[in-house]
């Protein structure tokens, strides 16, 4: 890891094409600003660390239901009898 000490309106050059610029320093936050190509994804880790969790929680959710959610479906589509699953 690069690590960089830089005052406010300084940059920080990645590549030929993407510009960090150190906006603002305030406590212990700094505002940063990114100039990228279009294509080049800019996330923050705690977003998609949280959005991962969700989806996989989902999955994980829709995997324990997923008999009543294949009953529902052939319901709806009105032409398939729900599949009856013997007692044991």
């Amino acid at each position: 890891m690069l690590v960089l000490t830089r005052k406010v309106g300084e940059r920080i050059l990645v590549g030929d094409d993407i510009v960090i610029t150190v906006l603002d320093s305030r406590g212990d936050g700094v505002r940063i600003g990114i100039d990228a190509p279009r294509g080049v994804k800019i996330q923050r880790e705690e977003v998609v660390r949280a959005v991962t969790e969700a989806n996989a929680e989902a999955a994980a959710a829709a995997a324990g239901s997923g008999d009543d959610a294949e009953a529902r479906l052939r319901r709806a589509l009105g032409d398939l009898p729900a599949r009856e699953t013997p007692d044991a």
